[in-house]
């Protein structure tokens, strides 16, 4: 059960991922889809509030809820944001750096001290983004970090590391289906929130998506649901950062999907590097 759960994580991601590059390509707002896609979560999440009990849950439960959210919205408006003029191939591998913050933040808040086996795959990891990060124009060089892509997609795998954490807090509060009923809603909160912020048209945004298939905003929130579904009893089952390092066998459906779909090049060189980011993220698990 827990192989499948990880093997639904994967995909449902790098799917959700696709999706949600089809939307920003088609020129709509990546605040935007942020905020709509937590916002159609939380209103399908109601139907799952008759088969919860949120009687008896502390106040430490909903002060954690309310980080989570914060860290969820931001993490993954920047995820868009990356993905609205990167490439999928070179964003997705990147996200094996997310096992290193995890496994940082694991070593002051859950106390995991790793050892030779997580040191040895943070190298690889970073050893084998070279090989990917090579592949755009800046090269593997400090220059890289004037990538906005770059900037984005580094600050959606921090969030998105620090609120792993805090997801698996709230599970041991409450359950997985709890958390992720309160993460779809406190989601949505900071998503709308800030949209409002961005002073965006919401009218100006809506004639955008008339066009559009609904499909391709189901297709979103179906992956998105199971996503997160998945890795909240994923998280149940073991440690957040051997987790997190599972997660990045993902790299290499991303790599697939970014060639097959959007015809991005220099792909076998990616997938070299994602392999080895690979072994480096499977290293990680084994630092116990």
């Amino acid at each position: 059960m827990l192989a499948a759960a990880i093997i639904v994580r994967i995909f449902s991601n790098c799917f959700a991922n696709v999706y949600q590059k089809k939307l920003t390509n088609k020129n709509i707002n990546p605040v935007f889809v942020n905020a709509i896609t937590y916002l159609i979560l939380t209103l399908l999440s109601l139907f799952l509030i008759i088969f919860s009990d949120f009687t008896g849950l502390t106040l430490s439960f909903w002060g954690w809820a309310a980080i989570v959210g914060l860290l969820g919205a931001t993490g993954n408006g920047f995820l868009i944001k990356a993905l609205e003029k990167g490439e999928i191939s070179v964003l997705g591998p990147i996200n094996a750096y997310k096992s290193i913050v995890g496994m940082i933040f694991g070593i002051f808040l859950l106390k995991e001290i790793p050892n030779i086996f997580g040191f040895s795959g943070m190298f690889l990891i970073i050893f084998g983004s070279y090989f990917i990060l090579d592949t755009l124009q800046e090269r593997f060089s400090f220059s890289l970090l004037k990538n906005k892509q770059i900037q984005y997609r580094f600050l959606a795998l921090f969030f998105s590391a620090v609120e792993a954490v805090f997801i698996k807090k709230l599970i041991l509060l409450s359950n997985i289906l709890d958390t992720f009923i309160v993460w779809c809603f406190f989601g949505a909160l900071f998503s709308l929130l800030m949209f409002k912020f961005s002073k965006l048209s919401i009218r100006k945004e809506f004639v955008n998506i008339k066009s559009l298939n609904i499909l391709f905003f189901i297709n979103i929130v179906f992956c998105i649901a199971i996503m997160q579904y998945s890795t909240n009893y994923v998280f149940l089952k073991m440690n957040v950062s051997y987790a997190l390092a599972l997660f990045q066998l993902s790299a290499i459906v991303s790599v697939f999907l970014g060639y097959k779909i959007f015809s991005e090049k220099n792909i076998a060189k990616k997938l070299f590097g994602s392999v080895i980011m690979v072994i480096g993220a499977v290293l990680i698990i084994l630092f116990n």
